[in-house]
């Protein structure tokens, strides 16, 4: 015991190293990922436009793609990396091959039978997703044939799912990372090679999307074959292996606790309609633009954080574990709070400069740069979510985050109700940023109570640094706001260049007054940029 005390600082140094070289591996994967897909979604608009085809195309998508994430990414991080972690540590590499065969076997008998039901009751489903599609029949049979076409995405997006939990977990986190971008480039190639061939060519978007998924597994088999595991069927099929019981025992709550979520999308979608037109176009770009760094940071992180803290947690080892979350949080606070600020401040120039062309006016731009406003209020707390649950997971806990989960859907719909008549639009997003800082703090409080303390004053120094050197971001924003160049149109390439000067300049004076703070977190990622430039520059012998 005591000589684990004395190596846990080095061991500890290590483990931070690890995850935030491996977070690093997957923020550029997510980037990339969704630099293409804005690819994808100019191409699908040059060709379809906002078209029949069009609405036909997204709502037929809408379902394997909900699917996907009841079933696939979320639900098999938070189920199968705990386990199969724990046979890998515990049980050897042997026991852990034999577990993803048996993962593999069931996915594939459960997704073979719910891709059938899906293409064979594609009509009853499209009723009840979109009935108004019921009025037009060219319309609603359009869609049910898109719909079944795109059904198979689903079993292949949930094998690559299990690949990637199998590989996050071996450490493995580059195929991974960089696979939903083969997704993208396959659907831009087969976009553009077979729309021309087709009768009708709204079928080459929903083929590209199945071969895209077939794609995103495909190409993380190599690596898959390199570690030993070559995925095949078991034998016997039944009974089940004990370690897949295990995995859906935690599966079931995290689907609903997902389940939870899509709930909420759909009440905020719901009570839009009833608000001025515009209003859910304004949520929507408004919450793509609050993806964006909660993708590439927030959930980059947490990915790369869960097999460490699965680890830890098989282990015993409390302590590590302790401090793997406490890094991880300052790490992502360190990020993502000038990254709120930023967007808080920089909001107008963003949406006009991105979006406000054609029919997408001033009007569109303000109402937009309104919701970015009040969802940018939350953004520290969805971020601190992906990184508090996975601790949870790690104790293969996956029923209290949906406990919360689902009194925080109350209490959104309820501030939704309360906010939507003074606020419009805006109230929706206020009560989902209020609703996901009750969501946090509660988490955090059952945490602390599982493991005792969770190095509170460390992060909360660390966490005033960061409110601190946020600061003098005022400054830049208050030279661009001076700027008449945005209440006028053309000049892209000006205002380009003014609001990425701008952000650069926020970004330095961030980074200066962190590094006259002394933070912990500067020094850190100038240590790991600099090991990492000088195995770079290093000759090979």
């Amino acid at each position: 015991m005591m000589k684990s005390q004395e190596e846990s600082p080095s061991a500890s140094a290590d483990a931070e190293k690890g995850i935030a070289a491996s977070a690093g591996i997957v923020a550029l994967g997510t980037f990339t990922s969704r630099i293409l897909g804005f690819v994808r979604d100019m191409v699908l608009a040059k060709i379809f436009g906002a078209s029949l085809v069009a609405d036909a195309f997204y709502v037929a998508f809408r379902i394997p793609n909900l699917l996907r994430e009841l079933f696939a990414e979320g639900s098999m991080s938070a189920g199968f990396i705990p386990v199969f972690t724990e046979y890998l540590t515990n049980k050897g590499k042997k026991e852990a091959i034999e577990l993803a065969r048996s993962a593999f076997t069931f996915l594939v008998l459960a997704l073979s039978l719910m891709v059938s039901v899906g293409i064979l009751f594609s009509p009853q489903i499209i009723s009840v997703i979109a009935p108004g599609f019921l009025e037009d029949l060219p319309k609603f049979n359009l869609t049910t044939g898109l719909t079944r076409v795109m059904f198979p995405f689903l079993f292949f997006i949930s094998l690559a799912a299990l690949a990637m939990g199998i590989l996050n977990s071996m450490r493995h986190f580059a195929p991974p990372a960089f696979s939903s971008a083969s997704f993208n480039i396959v659907n831009i190639v087969v976009l553009i090679g077979l729309t021309p061939l087709l009768d009708e060519p709204v079928y080459a978007a929903a083929v590209a999307v199945t071969l895209g998924g077939l794609a995103q597994f495909l190409i993380q088999l190599p690596a898959l074959y390199r570690e030993g595991f070559k995925l095949s069927i078991r034998r016997p099929l039944f009974p089940f292996h004990p370690g897949v019981v295990q995995m859906g025992k935690l599966i079931l709550p995290t689907t609903i606790g997902l389940s939870v979520t899509q709930v909420n999308i759909l009440v905020n979608t719901l009570l839009a309609s009833f608000l001025p037109v515009g209003s859910v176009s304004y949520l929507y770009y408004g919450m793509r633009l609050i993806h964006f760094p909660l993708g590439i940071f927030a959930i980059a992180l947490a990915t790369a954080l869960l097999p460490t803290l699965s680890a830890q947690a098989s282990r015993g080892d409390t302590e590590a574990l302790r401090l793997s979350f406490s890094f991880g949080l300052r790490l992502v606070f360190f990020i993502i709070f000038p990254a709120m600020l930023g967007l808080i401040l920089f909001r107008v120039p963003i949406v006009h400069l991105l979006f406000e062309r054609g029919e997408f006016n001033r009007l569109a731009t303000q109402g937009t740069a309104d919701a970015v406003l009040f969802y940018a209020f939350g953004l520290w707390a969805f971020a601190g979510v992906r990184i508090v649950v996975p601790v949870f997971y790690a104790f293969q806990d996956t029923k209290t985050p949906v406990k919360i989960a689902i009194m925080a859907m109350l209490l959104n719909v309820g501030l939704n109700l309360l906010l939507m008549g003074p606020l419009q639009h805006r109230g929706l997003a206020l009560a989902t940023s209020i609703s996901a800082i009750f969501n946090f703090s509660f988490l955090i409080l059952i945490l602390k109570r599982r493991i005792g303390r969770i190095d509170g004053k460390r992060i909360l120094i660390s966490h005033l640094k960061v409110v601190f050197a946020s600061l003098p971001m005022l400054v830049p924003f208050l030279w661009l706001s001076r700027q008449v160049i945005w209440t006028s149109e053309g000049n892209l390439g000006i205002k380009a260049l003014n609001l990425s000067l701008a952000m650069l300049a926020s970004m330095l004076l961030y980074a200066g007054l962190q590094a006259v703070l002394k933070s912990e977190e500067v020094f850190f990622i100038a240590r790991l940029l600099k090991e990492r430039l000088a195995r770079r520059l290093k000759p090979s012998s």
